[in-house]
């Protein structure tokens, strides 16, 4: 199983929106697909709430030690991908978020403020010898502001491609109880969603093969 965090201490950078979006991107390309929520402020459970549909499924988290189990539960239950969704602080639940993925994605708006902030996720990440990649959420059309903060986070470390837009779908799809990419289909938003989950499935997939490659290593 693949499990994907999606960590940050700046509040709105848009982690719960984002961890919808993928999570149904993922399950259209027919992947078994559940989302672990490690916030207090339950976005995603009031999501589940509105939703029709059953999949995919939310598990609620609230002490470090319910992640491993939940997770170990999951991969047991034959979930291919798990995306964790943390709260905007530093605690020891989005600690262990990051410990127990494949993947950490850090979503920044293009601004001083939210870079900066990303810097202690970004220590704690490397601490613990995650891999990462930075994405750039609800960005403007255009602007130098964007390209700054483009190349401000491609000076720390690898940046996800597409950038996310700011676009009114995010949110009217998440008030609805859908993914965007369900909610508008031939959107714009829909389309970035879709090419952000292409990015992470074959960074997941890279990282599968490279462990498969060091367990070959360590047996011969």
């Amino acid at each position: 199983m693949h499990v994907v965090a999606l960590v940050t201490q700046k509040g709105g950078s848009g982690k719960s929106t984002l961890a919808v979006g993928l999570a149904v991107a993922a399950m259209a390309r027919g992947e078994r697909v559940a989302l672990v929520e490690a916030d207090a402020q339950g976005t995603i459970s009031k999501w589940r709430e509105r939703r029709e549909n059953l999949h995919p499924r939310v598990e609620r988290v609230d002490e470090p030690a319910e992640i491993e189990q939940i997770l170990s539960r999951l991969e047991a239950e034959g979930v291919w991908l798990a995306i964790i969704d943390t709260a905007a602080t530093d605690n020891a639940l989005a600690a262990r978020a990051i410990a127990s993925a494949d993947l950490c994605l850090i979503p920044a708006r293009p601004s001083p403020a939210d870079i900066e902030a990303a810097i202690p996720t970004l220590i704690a990440i490397r601490r613990l010898d995650r891999r990462f990649g930075f994405i750039l959420n609800q960005t403007p059309t255009r602007g130098c502001r964007l390209s700054e903060a483009a190349t401000s986070l491609n000076s720390l470390g690898l940046l996800a491609l597409p950038f996310i837009g700011q676009r009114n779908d995010h949110q009217d799809a998440l008030g609805a109880g859908l993914g965007v990419t369900e909610f508008a289909p031939e959107g714009k938003a829909s389309e970035e969603i879709v090419a952000l989950w292409g990015w992470i499935s074959e960074r997941l997939i890279m990282e599968s093969n490279d462990h498969g490659q060091a367990a070959l290593k360590t047996a011969c």
